[in-house]
């Protein structure tokens, strides 16, 4: 009978060697090492050195990623030793001080102690490292983000409350051990934001928008070589379409374009007038202009698909194909101003990569819904 565990843990170990020029005694050691722990105990570990390689990897693998030319830079914290309340939050502030570097991003991924039989995992309930909150009040008005509002109704179920603004910061909850959800807060000064200005149109500037600066998800499994890292928080650095013609502009989220369009003095009656282009170019414009007086690190689009050509380039001479999901790859402005727009791709997930995984919140809900708090908060 075969051993899925044991087969693509022997996968993860001969790529490993291969692209870390590892000869085959010391290969043939350690799969001999990762056969015998497997066998013995039904699991294995990796060494940092595997972990690190097999998380660049994975962000080499990630489909929707257009962001991959960077990906052998990813600095590894290798949190697998934190397992208590504070050991997970030091890891967590690690990261983001770390990663937001006064706005000069790094590309970071922590992670956490795997899944393990017999072993409660460590699991981390936000999206986003860093996320606004978003409430309805009793009208179905929406205040904030409304990508937000099932988690923030979570986390007032655990007894949390935000002051009820467009740009609440969420707080962080995670759970340890199959026990309770807990939430802690992030320190103010640890959350860099930027708030976008236009450079010719003052009057987009009464909007008051704003935005976080560094995208760290936390919601995604990392799979190495069988081994599933249901807590591994990772990021790059934003695009400015991400933020200006997604978060702000989609009619589910911020929805800004028709308040964007109004003080440019553009009319909304006929889309045949093309306002909703005209705006969403400005929108990007003060995104890109507001973070780089800002000093934070940002791509627009031209740059980082010209970026992605370089990666296809580099990865066609190491002989490995490139996988991506198109409609994530394409911007969503301009696009057939891209080389992306004009190419297929194999959509194939490969390992190790970057992987979604079922809602934590659902499991909880009913249950912290009915308790309203956790009794040690």
């Amino acid at each position: 009978m075969t051993n899925p565990l044991l087969e693509k843990a022997e996968s993860f170990i001969h790529q490993y060697c291969q692209e870390m020029n590892i000869g085959p005694a010391e290969k043939e050691k350690r799969i001999e090492e990762v056969q015998n722990s497997i066998l013995t105990t039904g699991t294995y570990s990796h060494t940092t050195s595997e972990l690190q390689f097999g998380a660049r990897a994975a962000w080499r693998n990630s489909n929707r990623c257009i962001g991959r030319l960077f990906w052998n830079s990813l600095q590894l914290f290798d949190a697998r030793d934190a397992l208590s309340k504070e050991e997970v939050k030091e890891a967590l502030f690690n990261h983001i001080d770390y990663a937001t570097n006064d706005g000069k991003i790094r590309s970071t991924v922590t992670i956490f102690a795997p899944r393990e039989k017999n072993k409660g995992p460590i699991r981390i309930f936000n999206h986003q490292l860093i996320r606004y909150a978003g409430y309805v009040k009793e009208n179905g008005e929406v205040i904030g983000d409304p990508h937000s509002i099932s988690f923030t109704q979570f986390c007032e179920s655990l007894g949390w409350r935000g002051k009820g603004t467009k740009y609440d910061v969420l707080p962080l909850v995670v759970q340890l051990h199959e026990g309770e959800p807990f939430y802690f807060n992030l320190p103010p000064d640890m959350i860099k934001e930027v708030v976008i200005k236009h450079r010719s149109i003052p009057e987009i500037d009464e909007l008051q928008l704003k935005w976080y600066a560094v995208p760290i998800i936390s919601d995604m499994k990392l799979e190495i070589g069988g081994i599933d890292y249901i807590a591994a928080p990772f990021n790059g650095w934003y695009m400015e379409t991400e933020i200006a013609a997604r978060n702000f502009a989609d009619e589910k989220r911020y929805h800004e374009l028709p308040s964007v369009a109004e003080k440019m003095g553009l009319s909304t009656k006929l889309a045949s007038n093309l306002w909703k282009d005209r705006a969403i170019i400005e929108l990007n414009q003060a995104v890109l202009d507001s973070f780089k007086q800002a000093g934070v690190s940002m791509v627009d689009h031209h740059t980082a698909g010209n970026q992605f050509a370089l990666f296809e380039e580099k990865e066609a001479l190491e002989g490995r194909e490139v996988t991506g999901d198109w409609s994530w790859l394409v911007p969503p402005v301009s696009p057939a101003s891209s080389h992306i727009f004009h190419k297929r791709y194999k959509n194939t997930w490969n390992s190790p990569n970057f992987l979604y995984q079922p809602s934590f919140i659902k499991k909880n809900t009913e249950q912290n819904l009915i308790k309203k708090s956790c009794p040690f908060l």
